[in-house]
């Protein structure tokens, strides 16, 4: 148990330094970006953004989970992966390839038809990235994926940043996220080297695809919903404001897919390794929730109570329309932490069957809130998307409850209390900062008020796990 305490601590922080590091560099290029390109650019690539999340969900087919779960993986797994993914990949950007002037058609925006058939190369490249991917994973080294990451940023955000200012418009665009995958994979396959050796084998196959292909038809689910809203607002609004959303919904799920991003990460494998002790895996479970919510409820609402003024004076005036619709998501993406840590214990104990019922349940409310609001507007659906994020919360800990021993209430228990003291620290700092016209003084003001409040509440009602924290990162 003290070689994996270790390993996870050294895995926090370098998986922490890895998505801070990298998201922290792209999140700034991509901010410049939005000031020289403007709201449309990044609408025409966010009407692509539902079809290139597809394939990818096509090629990984849940492999990956399997491969890192899977504690007697042998060689004949690896190879058997490879290939299909490889296949795989061919076949998604073949359909892509073809289906992109039906796409262009679909959304009235000739210029998709050529953006599409580019940015699909990425589906291809990217399946190369499998299996180093894996093994890097499986032994904790997220260093090595560290470097990786802010190599690959590092080399496509500038290239962009030159594109953008010398008039290429959205290609700027399209040629980063290419030249990202490109390097990636490059520096994968350098940096974590692995040649398939044998052929696929029936056994690893059905192993393989029966534990991956209910991930897979979960994934398909949740890539659909996710993006179900930019393909009904693409359908109904003019590039111009699927940008806004775009950019709403790319800034509020960031820090929650990356903060979130590291704990997974980590505790996937730490959790797969104390699946036959549940009451470690309750302990290690109990913590990690806590944990999530400390960290990211406040950076998430953080985010949404200064959109206004941070957006209207880094991006501009053009992107004005995109701060209400970033407070609203902020609202539910602060759960996102939470939704994936409990789905997690599901896939651990390797009940993809009900991570998959779970997905189609909480599906279906989503659809139906989304039908519901899309009459009253833009605003309204985002409120429907922020509601349902609390209705998951209620099927996701009802089921994780039943395999951790951890009752929903214990649950609801250790994150109320830690959610109502961050909203409570946004809203007193949201009246604090009314008075001020400045937007870098409000923004400080909003940030200190609130800073201050919540901070009050960790020393008073969680000095217990703040010094638990505190005493993580000395080591």
């Amino acid at each position: 148990m003290t070689d994996l305490t270790t390993k996870t601590k050294k895995g926090l922080q370098w998986s922490a330094l890895d998505r801070f590091l990298t998201q922290g560099i792209q999140l700034a290029i991509t901010l410049y970006l939005a000031r020289l390109l403007g709201p449309t650019s990044f609408g025409l690539v966010g009407m692509l953004a539902v079809f290139i999340a597809i394939a990818n969900v096509f090629v990984d087919s849940g492999f990956t989970t399997a491969l890192i779960r899977k504690t007697d993986r042998s060689e004949s797994d690896l190879v058997t992966a490879f290939y299909y993914n490889i296949a795989v990949a061919a076949l998604c950007y073949l359909t892509l390839y073809i289906s992109a002037p039906a796409i262009a058609t679909f959304y009235q925006q000739n210029e998709l038809q050529s953006l599409l058939r580019v940015l699909g190369i990425t589906v291809f490249i990217n399946a190369f990235t499998l299996i180093p991917r894996v093994k890097l994973n499986v032994t904790m080294d997220f260093k090595t994926q560290a470097k990786i990451s802010v190599l690959s940023v590092l080399i496509s955000g500038p290239t962009a940043i030159v594109m953008a200012i010398n008039g290429f418009g959205v290609w700027a665009l399209v040629t980063q996220t290419l030249l990202n995958a490109c390097c990636s994979t490059l520096f994968f396959n350098l940096f974590a080297p692995w040649f398939p050796r044998g052929s696929i084998t029936k056994n690893s196959f059905n192993y393989l695809f029966n534990y991956g292909s209910k991930l897979l038809l979960s994934g398909l689910l949740d890539v659909t919903y996710n993006n179900l809203y930019q393909i009904i607002i693409a359908k109904k609004f003019s590039p111009a404001v699927v940008g806004q959303f775009t950019q709403a919904n790319q800034l509020a799920s960031v820090p929650a897919s990356t903060l979130t991003g590291i704990i997974q990460g980590v505790t996937f494998p730490m959790f797969s390794q104390l699946q036959d002790n549940s009451n470690k895996m309750q302990r290690a479970y109990r913590q990690t929730l806590k944990l999530a919510a400390v960290l990211i409820f406040p950076l998430i609402m953080a985010l949404g109570l200064i959109a206004n003024p941070l957006l209207t004076s880094l991006l501009g005036e053009q992107w004005s329309d995109a701060a209400l619709l970033l407070t609203v998501l902020c609202m539910g993406y602060m759960l996102y932490p939470i939704h994936v840590i409990n789905l997690n214990l599901l896939q651990v104990f390797g009940r993809s069957d009900l991570f998959l019922k779970l997905e189609i349940i909480k599906k279906v409310i989503g659809v139906s809130v989304l039908l519901l609001t899309i009459p009253y507007g833009l605003l309204a659906m985002c409120l429907g998307f922020s509601m349902t994020s609390y209705l998951a919360l209620l099927l996701n800990t009802y089921y994780t409850a039943k395999l951790s021993q951890l009752s929903q209430w214990q649950q609801f228990k250790d994150l109320f209390p830690i959610w109502f003291a961050v909203f409570t620290a946004a809203i007193l700092g949201f009246a604090a900062g009314l008075n001020f016209s400045k937007p870098w003084l409000q923004i400080g003001v909003n940030l200190t008020v609130a800073l201050l409040v919540y901070g009050l509440y960790l020393f008073l009602a969680q000095k217990k796990l703040l010094l638990k924290m505190c005493s993580v990162l000395r080591r």
